[in-house]
């Protein structure tokens, strides 16, 4: 019996903040983080931070859609992040962290900009829900280091997501 898995792009600032929340999922075969929607092929991390590649960090989720729709893949994204913040998320400023959902197909580009709009409608939100939703590009994977680094360096990503600022955020304005 052949699966056919799908693939959602998400860039929501730091990527190391972006894996854990889909990794657990059921219906998630894989997180993978690296960059996208730049002009720089086969990118480094060391060239991505220096904001000229036109790259931002991001995830590509590979996931079962008989398990986990797309639809529900958005919504947990729009809860990991600041989708009031064009510019960067929480401490992590700059292009290369700028939040948005890259689409594969026509499908995914309904969905995420219903999504986004029921967002803005909501009153979740006073300012303005500014995500942009773009055609997906080239993905390139991050280097191995950044691979699960919540698992691999559980310690320094707790106290890096306390510190900058997600956790209260998303404690503050998505958890129930």
């Amino acid at each position: 019996m052949s699966m056919q898995y799908e693939k959602a792009i998400f860039a929501g600032g730091c990527f190391w903040c972006m894996v854990h929340p889909f990794d657990e999922q059921p219906g998630v075969i894989s997180v993978v983080s690296g960059y996208t929607g730049g002009h720089v092929e086969n990118p480094t991390y060391a060239q991505v931070t220096t904001g000229t590649t036109g790259h931002t960090e991001a995830v590509e989720i590979t996931f079962d859609p008989t398990v986990l729709s797309y639809k529900d893949l958005v919504e947990i994204y729009w809860q990991q992040t600041d989708p009031t913040d064009a510019l960067g998320q929480f401490a992590d400023r700059g292009d290369s962290y700028r939040p948005v959902i890259f689409y594969m197909n026509e499908e995914q580009k309904e969905i995420a900009e219903a999504s986004k709009a029921a967002l803005q409608n909501s009153g979740r939100f006073t300012k303005p829900i500014v995500t942009k939703i773009e055609p997906a590009q080239p993905f390139y994977p991050a280097e191995e280091y950044h691979q699960d680094y919540y698992q691999k360096n559980s310690l320094h990503y707790n106290l890096y997501r306390q510190g900058s600022g997600r956790a209260k955020f998303i404690k503050d304005h998505w958890k129930k």
